[in-house]
């Protein structure tokens, strides 16, 4: 286990349930003052109130594919706390449960993956780094997955899921990981990927093989690296995952 880490503060977006609440816990755990992100303000005010168990939790409100609602969060953490030292971009949504083939999936779907797991993402890093670079160590963990491998996807037989909209956005996150790491190289902020694997959680109707808790440590273990820690790493609780 990490070191407690007092006086840090965490924002964890879509962190009312699942992985991202899990990560919001353990970080609690550690010390950190945890910002339980949560487009729904009354679910993200219940799940604060079950985590202050844990630590200190507070709720904030943001919708990661509204600019004003980023950027209306990025204000109160400023002036509430003046900086903020880990940002996990959690929220994301999975609309293909019924496994369509990629040709039969429709645009209308493919975008609205993307608005949430590329763009999204892409927002919050944007609109928080101000407040990231007042941190002495500031990290960026945004939450994968192995399905967006290319190596994997390019392997016929390989054991990936067709699932063209949810793969590819976040093979676009993936992509964007890496330029974030690249322009903040020389400076305090790391930039990683977190994959916490296939996790029981609502948004894939709880058929995953571990629990939340279990898939949420990578992401922890990532939030709180060391200055000696990698940056533009993609990384699961079993290593490292290929590009």
């Amino acid at each position: 286990m990490s070191e407690p880490q007092p006086g840090r503060v965490a924002l964890i977006t879509g962190a009312n349930r699942g992985i991202g609440k899990e990560v919001a816990r353990q970080l609690a755990q550690r010390g950190l003052t945890v910002l339980v992100g949560a487009r729904d303000s009354k679910r993200g005010e219940v799940a604060a109130v079950e985590l202050s168990g844990d630590g200190e939790a507070r709720a904030v409100t943001i919708d990661v594919t509204s600019l004003r609602s980023v950027k209306a969060a990025a204000a109160w953490i400023e002036t509430t706390f003046g900086r903020l030292d880990v940002l996990v971009n959690n929220a994301g949504v999975l609309l293909e449960l019924d496994f369509p083939k990629p040709s039969q999936v429709s645009l209308d779907r493919v975008r609205e993956t993307f608005e949430t797991n590329t763009f999204g993402p892409i927002t919050v890093m944007q609109v928080m780094l101000p407040l990231l670079h007042r941190s002495p160590a500031g990290r960026i963990v945004n939450v994968t997955s192995r399905q967006a491998s290319l190596s994997m996807a390019g392997d016929p037989d390989g054991p990936g899921l067709q699932l063209l909209a949810y793969n590819s956005s976040k093979a676009g996150l993936n992509a964007a990981t890496l330029q974030f790491a690249r322009e903040l190289r020389d400076s305090r902020i790391k930039v990683n990927l977190a994959d916490p694997m296939h996790c029981a959680t609502d948004i894939n109707g709880h058929s995953g093989d571990r629990p939340a808790s279990e898939g949420a440590r990578i992401v922890v273990e990532l939030a709180l690296i060391g200055d000696d820690g990698p940056s533009g790493a993609f990384l699961s609780g079993d290593g490292a995952v290929p590009w």
